[in-house]
């Protein structure tokens, strides 16, 4: 099913398709995370994103809790968007023989992520509300404001450290 076919008739069906697009997203970070952590050389790098994958799979058990309250099966539909970030991600991380420069481009990886994640529960979020669901709006909050917060966490390794290491 695309976006813009004919199966998405209602706010509803938009809805419902977009928590199968971040609940296939989510599950494919939880694979991504562990090998961007074993690409990363520095340690506050690979420790976030070690907690990040913690945070990740509880983002996945949050979905299904929403899934569950709006009366929906839990499934997932494929998310070209996440898979093409994270196919960028193992590119460019392939091409970088300096470890430093290795760790700013796994930054903006993580980067694209989290900036695609905080798109979509922004959304999900108002279009929950606007179907009367703050039950579901008030769950996705609480995953919006971890990919904030782990979207600054980002900014500041990089600008506190990774960045001036990699441009020396």
């Amino acid at each position: 099913m695309g976006l813009f076919t004919k199966d998405i008739k209602t706010m509803n069906d938009l809805f419902v398709h977009q928590l199968q697009d971040i609940y296939y997203a989510e599950q494919q970070l939880t694979k991504a995370l562990p090998k961007m952590a074993s690409k990363a050389t520095d340690p506050q790098l690979k420790q976030g994103f070690l907690t990040h994958l913690q945070e990740t799979n509880q983002h996945v058990t949050r979905l299904e809790e929403v899934f569950k309250m709006h009366g929906i099966a839990v499934k997932a539909v494929d998310c070209p968007a996440i898979d093409g970030i994270i196919e960028e991600a193992d590119e460019t991380a392939g091409e970088v023989a300096d470890k430093a420069v290795l760790d700013a481009a796994l930054i903006n990886a993580a980067q694209a992520a989290e900036h695609y994640e905080i798109a979509r529960y922004g959304s999900l979020i108002a279009w929950a509300k606007q179907l009367g669901r703050n039950d579901c709006a008030a769950v996705l909050a609480k995953t919006l404001e971890e990919e904030k917060a782990t979207d600054k966490k980002l900014t500041a390794l990089a600008e506190s450290k990774v960045n001036l290491r990699a441009a020396s």
